[in-house]
C-alpha cells in the first residue's frame, strides 16, 4: 500500500477495533446474565464462572464483527468527507477504487478472522463451555448444598446445611431419607463431606444421630460418630453430554456419523449450520460495501450523508435478519442453503454496482459542481 492508502487503513482499524471491544463488551454482559445462575444457584467459584463466560465468546463473532466493521466504516468515510480528505485524494488523483481498497482490504482480513473463529476455534470453545457445563450441572455437591436452605437432589430425599466451608466439609447437617417399602431416616450431624468409596458417591456424616421409622411404625434411635450415608440412589446416571450443532467441528457437520441415530436425525440442521459457518465471513465484506456505496455510491453532497446512511443501515439490518432467517429455513430444507451466501452476496454486488458506476472515478472536485462545465480555453493572444 502506498502512503495514503496506509492511512486510509488505519484510520478505519482504529474505529473498528474499538466497536470490536465496545460490542465484545455488550455480548460479555449478556452472556454473564445468562450463565449467572451457575454461580447464584450451583455455588460455583467466580473463575468458573468467568471461564465459561469467556468460552462463549467466539461464538459471538460472526455477529460483533460486521457490526464493528459497519460502525467503524461509516465512522471513518463520514469524518474523512466531512474535513474534505477523500476529496483532497480524488483531487490527487487517485482512482475511487485506490480509496475503496484500504477499508476493502480490512474487511477481507476480517472475513477470514471469522472464517478461522467459526471453522475451529469457536466450535472448540463452545465444546469446553459445554463440558463445564455439564460437569457443574451434574456435580453432586452442587445439587446437593445449598446453604441456609433445603434442598431436594432426588425423590425421596431432603438435605439442609447451614454453611459450607472452602474444604467442602458442611455443617449442622440435616438429613429426611424416605424410602420406596414406606420407612423413613431422619439424621442430624456436626458436619460431613461428600465422597466417593469404590466408585460409589456417599456423604459422611460425623458426630450426628439417626431416628428410623419403618413401614411398621416402630422408631429406632441410634447416635454416632461417623456414619457413611449411600447417596447411589439419588444420583442422575442417565445424564448424557450431547453437543449441538454449533458445537461440532465443520467436518463433524458434513460428514455426520451414519450409525448415530441423533446425526441421522439432524442431519440437515448440521448442513444448514455448516453452511451458515462458511457464509459468516460474507457479511464482514458486505457490510463494508454498503457503507462505502452509503457515503461514496453517490453524488458529492455539501449537507452530508445522513439519508444514504440511514438507508443502507436500514439493509444493512435487514440482510442479517434474513441471514438468520434462512439459516432457520435451512433446517428443513438442505435444498435452501445457497441462500445463506446469496443473502450477503447480492447486496454487496449491490452496493458494489453503485460503487463503481461511472466506471473509473470522476474527480471529486468536479462533482461539487456538477451542472457548472469548465468553460472553454481561451487561445493566447485573444482579446
Amino acid at each position: 500500500m502506498r502512503l495514503i492508502e496506509r492511512y486510509l487503513f488505519r484510520q478505519f482499524l482504529g474505529p473498528t477495533i474499538a466497536a470490536t471491544l465496545a460490542l465484545g463488551v455488550v455480548a460479555l454482559l449478556t452472556q454473564t446474565l445468562y450463565f449467572l445462575d451457575i454461580v447464584v444457584d450451583k455455588h460455583q467459584s467466580v473463575v468458573v464462572f468467568a471461564k465459561i463466560v469467556a468460552l462463549s465468546m467466539p461464538q459471538m463473532l460472526s455477529i460483533v464483527l460486521p457490526i464493528a466493521l459497519f460502525v467503524a466504516a461509516l465512522i471513518t468515510l463520514n469524518r474523512l468527507h466531512t474535513e474534505h480528505e477523500i476529496v483532497v485524494c480524488f483531487a490527487g488523483g487517485m482512482s475511487r477504487w485506490r480509496v475503496v481498497s484500504p477499508f476493502m482490504r480490512l474487511a477481507v482480513l476480517a472475513a477470514m478472522v471469522t472464517l478461522v473463529t467459526m471453522l475451529w476455534i469457536a466450535p472448540w470453545a463452545q465444546r469446553q463451555r459445554q463440558e463445564e457445563v455439564f460437569r457443574v450441572k451434574t456435580d453432586l455437591m452442587t445439587s446437593l448444598v445449598r446453604d441456609g436452605a433445603f434442598a431436594q437432589p432426588g425423590k425421596g430425599l431432603t438435605v439442609y446445611t447451614q454453611s459450607t466451608d472452602q474444604k467442602g466439609v458442611m455443617n449442622n447437617i440435616f438429613i429426611d431419607e424416605s424410602k420406596p417399602d414406606g420407612s423413613s431416616s431422619t439424621f442430624d450431624a456436626k458436619s460431613g463431606e461428600i465422597v466417593v468409596r469404590d466408585g460409589k458417591p456417599a456423604m459422611v456424616l460425623h458426630d450426628g444421630s439417626n431416628q428410623q421409622l419403618s413401614k411398621l411404625g416402630n422408631l429406632n434411635y441410634l447416635t454416632f460418630g461417623e456414619y457413611v450415608l449411600d447417596l447411589t440412589p439419588y444420583v442422575n446416571t442417565e445424564d448424557v453430554l450431547a453437543y449441538k450443532p454449533s458445537d461440532k467441528f465443520i467436518h463433524e457437520l458434513l460428514k455426520p456419523d451414519k450409525t448415530n441415530p441423533d446425526d441421522r436425525r439432524n442431519r440437515k440442521k448440521y448442513l444448514a449450520e455448516a453452511h451458515s459457518r462458511l457464509a459468516a465471513p460474507l457479511y464482514d465484506i458486505a457490510v463494508v460495501m454498503l457503507a462505502l456505496a452509503g457515503v461514496l455510491g453517490g453524488a458529492f453532497s455539501r449537507t452530508g450523508y445522513s439519508s444514504r446512511i440511514a438507508t443502507v443501515s436500514a439493509v444493512a439490518v435487514a440482510v442479517r435478519i434474513l441471514g438468520f432467517g434462512a439459516q432457520a429455513a435451512c433446517n428443513a430444507n438442505s435444498g435452501l442453503n445457497i441462500l445463506q451466501y446469496l443473502v450477503p452476496l447480492i447486496p454487496a454486488l449491490v452496493a458494489a454496482r453503485l460503487l463503481f458506476r461511472g466506471g473509473r472515478a470522476s474527480n471529486a472536485l468536479t462533482s461539487l459542481t456538477p451542472h457548472s462545465p469548465m468553460p472553454p480555453a481561451v487561445p493566447a493572444g485573444a482579446v
